[in-house]
């Protein structure tokens, strides 16, 4: 049972996931769209759930919103929302088993213990089990920068970080978690999967992997099929879709003009529609020189 105190934390991302939201939640909340508080829209639907920061923030503070759809096409996130969802408790004793196993151990023999764990991750994680979501949360917390990347063969390939104390079970959190997913139907696929569900007392948020803003951008590859530059037009394409059936979006994107003013990608493919630029940290850059505050992009319609 979940105690009183449990219930009173407020849930946030468990998992920390390139491109993260928490840091935009405020300019977001300024473009929301009215009928989530009139209660004309009663549906909220996320295509790319990521770390889930805007869904949260949703789902705790506008009771009018009755549903929820959570889809995204990394089937290894996808199961690990699904363990939280449903099996919270044996997940919450697989992480504190590996926390037990992996604090007392120096800097090298923690980098071998992450190191194993990565490739038993990557032999069993098709398994679909609670052994390998708590894998997933591990490595996430251990990891450089938090990033999940996979190469061709779709195994997570992300250096040791080095951190000195990561929290690897938030135990509370995990807990707040679950009882907000109890509200969610939680789908892996192509955002295109979530059209079924949308209509027009919906709002739906996107938040795709970033268009990369130059060419050695590398950290889009969330899934074994990298998002390109058709599935980004694609996207354009399923927003007007959104438009059409009376749904209202909001999509965040990188700006590409940080890098090449003449650059007009959105300008042309999200003609008609609303597009803002917001500032934001980038955090995720092996260089400190390439950290630091740049535009990115908040497209509604």
């Amino acid at each position: 049972m979940i105690t009183t105190a449990e219930k009173q934390i407020a849930a946030k991302p468990f998992v920390k996931w390139a491109g993260g939201k928490t840091q935009l939640l405020e300019e977001i909340e300024k473009r929301l769209p009215k009928g989530i508080l009139t209660g004309q829209i009663t549906r909220y639907i996320e295509p790319f759930i990521g770390g889930g920061a805007v869904f949260f923030h949703i789902a705790q503070n506008y009771p009018n919103i009755k549903e929820f759809y959570l889809y995204d096409i990394n089937d290894d996130l996808v199961n690990c929302y699904k363990a939280v969802k449903t099996n919270v408790r044996a997940l919450i004793r697989e992480l504190n088993k590996l926390t037990r196993e992996f604090l007392p151990l120096n800097e090298t023999q923690r980098r071998e213990f992450y190191l194993q764990i990565r490739s038993k991750f990557n032999r069993t994680k098709h398994k679909n089990s609670i052994k390998s979501s708590a894998k997933l949360i591990f490595l996430n917390k251990t990891c450089f920068n938090g990033l999940y990347r996979v190469n061709s063969k779709n195994e997570f390939n992300v250096p040791f970080g080095d951190y000195k104390n990561p929290k690897i079970c938030d135990e509370k959190n995990l807990l707040a978690v679950s009882k907000i997913l109890q509200k969610a139907e939680i789908v892996c696929g192509d955002f295109t999967k979530s059209r079924k569900n949308i209509n027009k007392n919906s709002f739906v948020y996107l938040d795709p992997p970033y268009r990369p803003l130059n060419g050695t951008a590398n950290f889009t590859a969330y899934s074994k099929d990298s998002f390109s530059e058709k599935d980004q037009i694609r996207l354009a394409g399923f927003c007007k879709e959104i438009k059409q059936i009376g749904a209202e979006f909001l999509l965040s994107n990188s700006d590409p003009k940080n890098e090449n003013p003449e650059d007009d990608f959105f300008e042309e493919n999200f003609r008609n529609f609303n597009i803002c630029k917001v500032k934001a940290s980038r955090m995720i850059n092996c260089k400190a020189i390439g950290r630091g505050e740049i535009n990115e992009l908040l497209i509604t319609n």
